[in-house]
């Protein structure tokens, strides 16, 4: 079963530096209908102007993923991490007992293109954490973030697996789901075919009951899946 979540159907901010689309409820933005999916609390699709950013805030028992598609995103935080990160590069961050942080465009002239995610952690109270890492997705579902750090993947503390995949023109990728396992599939740029489907930018899906999702690119495009319990 797959159920859509259209890329006109989310919610908005947008303060000038910052045009914001967030697919679960955010912030100012709350819709009871969409509060997540699974252990998937947030997926806020952003593009921070030349120059923009988010000064200094704290965040608490949450597991924080970055992924950019365009640009440079510069970080800092109190664990004393100072990164740039670029397209191709995954960033993860377990607030856990508490942490502040920091995130500009890390360009004067160019936008930043980047989707965060929060995902809710197996328990309260871990230890802060932080780990960037660059992956290559060229036309592969590439393990990005898992439980147990299997094939060179970031480690977040939840049964949650991300892959990401930057698929060219044609190219078509699987992945099949263990019974009980349900996804989430995030478009971030491009078209692509989820088992015949037809998904544009921005448009995510709810999916549970499959045995194999095979995704095809309509054109460049670039996904993020969710494996979840």
């Amino acid at each position: 079963m797959m159920t859509i979540r259209k890329a006109d159907e989310r919610g908005t901010s947008d303060f000038g530096w910052l045009d914001s689309r967030h697919t679960f409820s955010f912030g100012e933005y709350y819709d009871p209908q969409h509060m997540g999916y699974r252990t998937l609390r947030v997926i806020n699709d952003d593009k921070i102007a030349a120059g923009g950013g988010f000064g200094t805030h704290p965040h608490r028992d949450m597991e924080i993923v970055t992924v950019v598609f365009a640009g440079a995103l510069e970080h800092k935080d109190s664990m004393g991490s100072v990164e740039v990160l670029h397209p191709g590069e995954v960033q993860r961050m377990t607030a856990g007992t508490g942490l502040t942080h920091s995130e500009y465009n890390h360009s004067s002239t160019d936008p930043v293109h980047l989707i965060q995610i929060w995902i809710l952690p197996e328990r309260k109270g871990l230890r802060p954490s932080y780990e960037q890492k660059r992956f290559d997705s060229t036309n592969q579902l590439r393990l990005v973030v898992s439980p147990d750090s299997r094939d060179g993947s970031l480690k977040i503390h939840q049964d949650a697996s991300l892959y990401v995949a930057t698929l060219t023109d044609g190219v078509t990728v699987t992945h099949n789901l263990t019974p009980g396992r349900q996804a989430w599939l995030q478009v971030a740029t491009g078209a692509v075919d989820l088992n015949g489907v037809k998904l544009n930018t921005g448009d995510g899906v709810a999916i549970s009951e499959e045995k194999a999702l095979t995704l095809k690119a309509r054109g460049a495009a670039s996904v993020l899946l969710f494996d979840l319990a």
